[in-house]
């Protein structure tokens, strides 16, 4: 399942070069990979099945698709978000921008994070970036990322999944 998750990539790669709509086979070493790929310009669907049958679908845009429990912060543009399913579990990748400081951003991702059940296993500060990240129950896995701009604006990453 991690080979055709990373295959992902170069569909996405695909689907950026070869216009909103396409489909096609990507030859793996264990296998043909199917894709299609259905864009309408605000967001983009790509569903995959591998070489035994296992499927994925992404779907990326501007808004926002969390589990349960996780939000978006109060005030933050939705850059970008990603939500991908597989048989395994799924998550949601989501980039915004805010104007509040990124200690602000990390404290109230870590406040949602441990009343998920996470457990903080890792905390970086560097450069003005801050990271946290852990894991909880059935297999959650959360991190998010706060670094100020030299803009101003504050871009955050936050990843939430569960089996992938």
């Amino acid at each position: 399942m991690r080979r055709i998750l990373g295959v992902s990539a170069a569909t996405l790669l695909l689907a950026s070069c070869g216009g909103p709509d396409a489909e096609g086979t990507i030859e793996t070493e264990d296998g043909d990979v199917t894709y299609s790929v259905d864009g309408d310009g605000d967001e983009v669907n790509i569903d995959m099945t591998g070489p035994d049958g296992e499927q994925v679908s992404i779907r990326s845009g501007a808004k926002s698709d969390l589990p349960d429990g996780f939000s978006v912060y109060q005030g933050a543009t939705v850059v970008t978000s990603a939500k991908i399913d597989t048989a395994d579990g799924n998550g949601a990748v989501v980039v915004l921008s805010t104007d509040a400081a990124p200690g602000d951003v990390i404290a109230f991702y870590r406040e949602q994070a441990e009343a998920a059940d996470v457990e903080i296993e890792s905390e970086i500060t560097v450069n003005g970036m801050q990271m946290i990240g852990g894991e909880g129950p059935d297999g959650l896995t959360f991190s998010a990322s706060a670094s100020l701009g030299d803009d101003g604006a504050t871009t955050v990453q936050l990843t939430v999944g569960r089996g992938l």
